[in-house]
């Protein structure tokens, strides 16, 4: 069966884009294949889940709406203080006109990285928590 072996983002500033996606998904860096590789590979700690993410050297214009883009979940976090969390590393919000309308699917922010590169981060708010209680 195939498998995704990694995920190759195009980057114009690999070293820039590795570093914020390492802090982002707790990854680390892969050794070069050789001295002056400008290809960047981050990966999941070991015996960590997750794919590895190529930083591919692109001069392609960043897509306004782009056809595959990263779904991050911010887990058991707060989805404002895991946005703000990614916002500090560097990343910034998109103004995104087709959020949803209120409904069973957890909400979720629309960010660009440092690249430009958007992604999604969903999760829940407090205020969910907050009306689960008090159901």
């Amino acid at each position: 069966m195939t498998v995704i072996a990694q995920i190759s983002l195009g980057v114009a500033d690999a070293e820039r884009a590795g570093r914020f996606w390492c802090r982002a998904l707790n990854y680390v860096r892969r050794a070069p294949r050789y001295s002056g590789d400008e290809w960047i590979v981050i990966e999941p700690r070991p015996g960590d889940p997750g794919a590895p993410i190529a930083m591919d050297l692109s001069e392609s214009p960043i897509q306004e709406q782009p056809r595959i883009h990263f779904d991050l979940d911010a887990g058991e976090v707060e989805l404002d203080v895991e946005v703000q969390r990614l916002v500090s590393l560097g990343a910034k919000h998109v103004d995104w006109p087709h959020y949803p309308e209120p409904s069973d699917e957890p909400p979720f922010v629309v960010l660009a990285d440092t690249e430009g590169n958007r992604f999604c981060v969903s999760g829940r708010r407090l205020l969910e928590k907050d009306d689960e209680l008090a159901a």
